[in-house]
């Protein structure tokens, strides 16, 4: 663990990060020479993050983040899948990182894309892309109050309220499906933040927390 820090130590250096992204006063650290240098036969992440693949959500730059500071597995939606889950654990039980980032979004393509799969006469989609969507669908069923056989109205879904019940979904199911990373967290050496991300302001804010992030 890249010098023993905590969960907590951890996401209030990523918070200090942002809050310089926000006001357009980033440090740009460790990206220089020397740092390339350093890393070329080891890595200490100090966090992992697993966020949508959507091009405007580059984490080392929304944290304000150098080289070998964040261990990042991205793919359209942030869903749950074999590969994501080898990667985070990899992070947790080999790397040790003390932190897991879910980030989200607004405006997500794929949050969209799930809710327009729901209406009436939807076009159907490629089943690669399909799969991912249909990950996100639960999300939008409860968010509208909808069951499986009833059709909706995209136009009237508020597709925020779909976006941050969908981040909560992932991260239920990440500590489901991964006995690694919720045994880290029962041992109190892992905790989980997950973000939303708003596009305009630049701001990541906690949605959901498990762990402890709290500085004691």
């Amino acid at each position: 663990m890249a010098e023993n820090r905590t969960p907590a130590q951890v996401w209030n250096e990523m918070r200090r990060g942002n809050d310089r992204f926000v006001a357009g006063e980033p440090s740009h650290p460790r990206q220089d020479v020397e740092r390339r240098a350093e890393l070329g036969h080891s890595q200490a992440p100090h966090a992992a993050l697993f966020g949508c693949s959507d091009s405007r959500l580059a984490a080392e730059i929304i944290f304000d983040k150098g080289l070998g500071d964040l261990f990042v597995v991205r793919n359209a939606g942030q869903v749950i899948s074999d590969s994501v889950l080898g990667s985070l654990e990899y992070a947790v039980s080999v790397l040790q990182v003390p932190l897991i980032v879910v980030l989200g979004h607004d405006n997500c393509g794929a949050v969209r894309a799930a809710i327009e799969s729901q209406e009436e006469d939807a076009p159907m989609l490629p089943p690669h892309i399909g799969g991912i969507i249909k990950k996100i669908v639960p999300a939008v069923r409860r968010v509208t109050g909808a069951t499986e056989s009833v059709h909706i109205d995209a136009d009237a879904v508020d597709a925020s309220a779909v976006g941050r019940e969908h981040l909560r979904d992932t991260v239920a199911e990440l500590l489901k499906s991964s006995e690694v990373i919720s045994s880290a967290i029962a041992e109190g050496t892992l905790a989980i933040v997950g973000a939303n991300y708003r596009l305009v302001e630049g701001r990541a804010a906690a949605d959901i927390v498990v762990g402890e992030i709290e500085a004691r």
